[in-house]
């Protein structure tokens, strides 16, 4: 895989994990791009192979500035002066620690790096440096909340979710223990951060935490008929290397179908139901997965959960937990669902896992979670 990756994209050196970098003599040598491309991104590949995205310097500068603006008050561009600290708790080597790195130099902020993240050497940067804000994946959250050597995390006031969902139990149980706000968003990787939430949002709207916040300057949104949310950013990648056409995702008016399922309340905040490729199928009644694992996770027995579909020869799909803990029964975990769910969305089986499989950036892998399932 490695090898045809580095054939795809064609790079003048390669540099490997060893830091030993080598010349690439590929089957066609280096690949030239177009004037004005900057680096390149990976999707995540949850769903298939991970997909090399190219973008231009001007693009990535808008996609920073649009989130970047509403923080400053609307204003664009670089600041006028020194911003405060920015702590990037995640690896360089992913799309998270790229834009988060770029975003701080954008906003003129000195950057604090953690190598590794570790939950008491987190929270001694944020009070060595006086973090106020930072950005952290959900699974980071869970960590911080449950680890016994954090007394707490001052000065940090507020926490931006990125790299996967974050459910409303995971975002309460955080701030109820630290006392700090937790920001939501959504973005991916080809349109960059199209939605998310201000301080000033926060403090009007404590009611809708769960939401992903409301769009960003000079985004568009509509949903589609199945409830898909669709996307209108002023700017976004330039496609992919692969070859592969990001046209193919863009409808006749220019919104890009993200493959999520949304609602849009009335004051304009966008609520995700979850990926329509995850949608579990039974009997023609549809399950979505995120759905059911909020109610799960209500059980204090119950450290992670992922629900997937599996096949059923009779109803063609069902759904089937995967539960982390200790101290829970199935008996129980069905009473709770029943008490919560319509009966069509409460799964037929609860297997006990030592952890739920996920990508690098802590995506769920549910493919692993049927194979495994289907094999058994």
């Amino acid at each position: 895989e490695r090898e045809e990756v580095l054939a795809d994209l064609g790079p003048a050196l390669v540099v490997d994990a060893s830091g030993e970098p080598r010349g690439w003599d590929g089957p066609d040598g280096i690949r030239w791009y177009e004037p004005g491309t900057a680096f390149m991104l990976w999707t995540s590949g949850t769903t298939g192979r991970p997909k090399p995205i190219l973008h231009t310097h001007d693009a990535y500068l808008e996609l920073i500035d649009r989130v970047l603006a509403p923080l400053r008050g609307g204003e664009p561009g670089p600041p006028s002066t020194l911003g405060k600290p920015n702590l990037i708790p995640v690896s360089l080597a992913l799309n998270a620690g790229i834009y988060n790195l770029l975003f701080g130099l954008r906003a003129g902020a000195p950057l604090v790096l953690l190598g590794r993240f570790e939950p008491a050497g987190f929270a001694e940067l944020v009070r060595r440096y006086g973090i106020t804000s930072t950005v952290l994946p959900p699974a980071a959250m869970a960590t911080l909340t449950d680890a016994p050597d954090v007394a707490d995390l001052a000065p940090l006031r507020y926490v931006r979710s990125i790299t996967a969902p974050l459910t409303p139990l995971q975002a309460r149980r955080f701030t109820e223990r630290f006392g700090v706000t937790v920001l939501n968003g959504y973005g991916q990787a080809e349109i960059g951060e199209v939605i998310g939430w201000t301080a000033a949002d926060a403090r009007a709207h404590p009611d809708k935490i769960g939401a992903i916040g409301r769009p960003h300057p000079g985004v568009d949104l509509r949903l589609a008929e199945s409830g898909e949310l669709l996307v209108r950013p002023p700017r976004m990648a330039a496609g992919y290397a692969s070859g592969d056409d990001l046209a193919d995702r863009i409808d006749a008016d220019g919104f890009v179908r993200t493959g999520d399922l949304a609602t849009i309340d009335d004051d304009g905040f966008v609520w995700i139901e979850g990926r329509i490729a995850d949608v579990i199928n039974r009997g023609g009644n549809k399950v979505v997965p995120e759905q059911v694992e909020e109610v799960l996770a209500l059980d204090p027995a119950v450290r992670e959960v992922a629900v997937v579909g599996v096949p059923d020869e009779r109803l063609g799909e069902v759904p089937v937990a995967f539960v982390v803990g200790e101290g829970w029964t199935a008996e129980d975990l069905e009473a709770l669902c029943r008490q919560h769910l319509v009966p069509y969305k409460v799964p037929v089986a609860f297997e006990a896992v030592a952890s739920v499989p996920r990508t690098e950036v802590g995506k769920v892998r549910r493919a692993d979670l049927r194979a495994r399932w289907t094999s058994s």
